[in-house]
């Protein structure tokens, strides 16, 4: 099995990518939603969050109140940071949890979707593929706006938190450009699925699995006609 990184920007239509490779049957882990999951109240994220960030991004209900931790954080870059180290090995656990299922379910491939992707440097070395969901910059902002009902002003904001998305070309294996319509996207994706699907990326760690299996069984079996 491998590991194939999926990012974009902000409003680029990651999500719409991520349902088509759903109903293919592909095997999809959602960072976003590990990250929800860890800050639920009584996890020790969610402690730290209140610990550094007060009772001020609180619901009523004791959830975190994402709007205003968001507003928070993307006014403040230290802040950014900060939420992101206490989040981020709780992310990375959940998502290394997920793989390991897959791995046993036979999976050929594993799409990890992680929106700094490309911003964290270090986790691309973990990917034998890179994907890149992307439409140009001024769709980007547009569908933001609509999207989110937030002035230009703070989308630029929240964008600028973000590597530019054409900066983010070069560093990508392959780029979907969703900024068509959703046919166009939906070929883009069957075309990249259908390469994936056929590459043999995934046969060096299933022969090393299978070794390690065999090894150890080849170990037990000695030990116990040795008790026998």
């Amino acid at each position: 099995m491998f590991l194939v990184g999926l990012s974009g920007g902000i409003a680029s239509g990651k999500s719409t990518v991520v349902s088509i490779l759903r109903e293919l049957g592909c095997a999809v882990i959602d960072a976003d939603v590990i990250a929800k999951q860890v800050v639920q109240p009584g996890t020790p994220a969610y402690s730290q969050i209140v610990h550094h960030f007060g009772g001020e991004v609180l619901l009523k209900s004791g959830m975190l109140d994402r709007e205003k931790l968001g507003a928070i954080i993307f006014s403040d870059p230290e802040k950014r940071n900060l939420l992101n180290s206490i989040t981020h090995l709780s992310v990375r656990r959940a998502m290394l949890k997920q793989t390991l299922c897959y791995f046993f379910l036979g999976y050929r491939y594993v799409i990890l979707d992680i929106p700094l992707l490309f911003e964290l440097r270090n986790l691309t070395r973990y990917m034998k593929h890179t994907v890149l969901v992307y439409c140009d910059p001024q769709t980007q902002v547009e569908r933001f706006i609509r999207r989110s009902g937030l002035s230009r002003e703070e989308v630029l904001k929240r964008l600028a938190a973000q590597l530019p998305i054409d900066s983010k070309l070069p560093l990508a294996d392959h780029v979907i450009d969703n900024s068509g319509d959703r046919e166009s996207t939906r070929r883009q994706v069957m075309l990249l699925h259908s390469r994936l699907e056929s590459s043999l990326g995934y046969l060096p760690i299933r022969i090393a699995a299978m070794a390690v299996a065999v090894g150890l069984a080849t170990l037990m079996w000695s030990l116990l006609r040795r008790l026998w």
